[in-house]
């Protein structure tokens, strides 16, 4: 378990760190139907996605910790989820978004329980012990 915990967290480190750079370096041409945002929107776009790549950041740092850092992950995925739950809201509000954006919801949701399962899934007495 503690091997594809770290797995799971390099994963999720790397992709964050490579979509937040991406679309800090192309701003809104990096999100599929919406090229022709104004200024506002690409400059919101490039802010918020070097957060993400700092977020991305943060899971290279817990997947590279030895043990994992439970508590870490676990506060980790609760944001990913709520990224997703942001993408529900968004869908009730406007309606259906680009048909990339739906994969995207679904692993937002499920992704969370694994690493919430994972992280306890190790659990010894009353140590968490999570690899080395």
């Amino acid at each position: 378990m503690a091997k594809t915990l770290r797995a799971l967290a390099w994963a999720m480190g790397v992709a964050c760190v490579a979509i937040g750079l991406m679309h800090v370096l192309f701003g809104t041409a990096s999100i599929p139907g919406e090229l022709t945002a104004g200024a506002t929107v690409d400059s919101r776009e490039r802010f918020y996605n070097a957060i993400f790549a700092g977020y991305g950041l943060a899971w290279c740092w817990a997947a590279h910790q030895r043990p994992i850092p439970a508590r870490v992950v676990r506060w980790l995925a609760a944001i990913f989820l709520l990224g997703g739950i942001g993408r529900l809201l968004s869908m009730a509000v406007h309606g259906r978004p680009h048909w990339f954006q739906l994969p995207l919801t679904a692993l937002e949701l499920v992704l969370p329980p694994i690493y919430w399962w994972l992280t306890r899934a190790r659990r010894t007495s009353h140590t968490e012990v999570l690899g080395t």
